[in-house]
């Protein structure tokens, strides 16, 4: 299969689920199911993040360039943190994936205007795998840290979702406690 072609079906996943996750994130009545399924959904974001930029490095022989090996590093546990997460039933797992998110969000960010300011990054790069390096642009404009961008904004954001649903939740029976007697005078 092409490069251009796993290219572009990452991205137009991406791009559909980055819009599914906005349109969740305001619409209140989708804005609770999205919590609800927080953790998978991260969980499906950074295994097929995984596997993406498994399929570029093993396959289509793209060599990673330093920031996309800290990428990498920032990735690759949420792939396997996050379903033993779900597994184990751990209410702390969204806290886990929202702290590697960002930092792999950073990281990502710092890469793209890399990409787009390449003059400056001579004193990063390495000559046979440099960070300027686009070596595909699905739909004309998306790069490889763009896709990996995109893969820890939506972690991030439906992390955050998760958890503050979390927390209104674990308010909600101290509150209920609070009112039960109060109601029952």
């Amino acid at each position: 299969m092409d490069p251009r072609d796993v290219a572009n079906f990452f991205a137009l996943v991406l791009l559909l689920g980055a819009a599914g996750v906005i349109a969740a994130a305001i619409i209140p009545a989708m804005r609770a199911e999205l919590a609800r399924v927080a953790p998978f959904v991260v969980s499906v974001t950074a295994i097929g993040a995984t596997l993406g930029s498994l399929y570029f490095s093993e396959i289509a022989d793209y060599i990673p360039c330093t920031y996309c090996w800290y990428q990498r590093i920032a990735m690759y546990p949420l792939a396997v943190i996050v379903p033993l997460g779900i597994i184990m039933r751990d209410r702390l797992v969204l806290r886990y994936s929202l702290a590697l998110g960002v930092i792999g969000l950073g990281i990502s960010l710092y890469h793209i205007q890399l990409q787009l300011f390449p003059d400056q990054a001579s004193n990063s790069c390495e000559l046979t795998s440099p960070c300027t390096a686009k070596w595909v642009e699905a739909f004309g404009f998306m790069t490889i840290p763009q896709m990996a961008g995109t893969s820890f904004a939506l972690i991030v954001l439906v992390s955050i979702i998760g958890l503050r649903s979390s927390a209104r939740s674990a308010e909600t029976p101290d509150v209920q406690a609070a009112e039960e007697p109060t109601a029952a005078m």
